[in-house]
């Protein structure tokens, strides 16, 4: 289960990363969540590795149960933002009065889709 936390979150990272940022602060959670689930996985499986879990009296079923589950719940938060910035696609962003374009491109819209998947 480790590896997969680390693989996704590196793909989603790598896709929000990969586009513009029309919406930081939602874009910007998204990567939060990303990063620190990636990061927290590292420091959760070398717990492991390395036999530190042999020295620390903790129950280790329960705290994978509650790390598991609140990595659940802060990636299907970073799954709505990035599902509605996604659906933003359409809306024209206008500059000046004279020049508008679409909040994201079309080929950043697919990137953004696959991120949110």
């Amino acid at each position: 289960i480790f590896l997969s936390l680390q693989l996704f979150g590196t793909i989603v990272w790598i896709l929000v990363a990969s586009t513009r940022v029309p919406l930081p602060l939602l874009q910007g959670w998204v990567m939060f969540v990303a990063v620190t689930a990636w990061f927290l996985s590292i420091v959760f499986l070398c717990v492991f590795l390395f036999g530190y879990a042999n020295r620390i009296a903790v129950n280790w079923n329960q705290m994978d149960f509650l790390f598991h589950g609140a990595t659940f719940v802060f990636y299907f938060g970073a799954f709505l933002l990035q599902a509605a910035t996604t659906s933003l696609h359409h809306f024209p962003r206008k500059f000046n009065s004279t020049t508008q374009e679409k909040i994201l491109a079309d080929h950043e819209y697919n990137i953004s889709i696959a991120a949110s998947v």
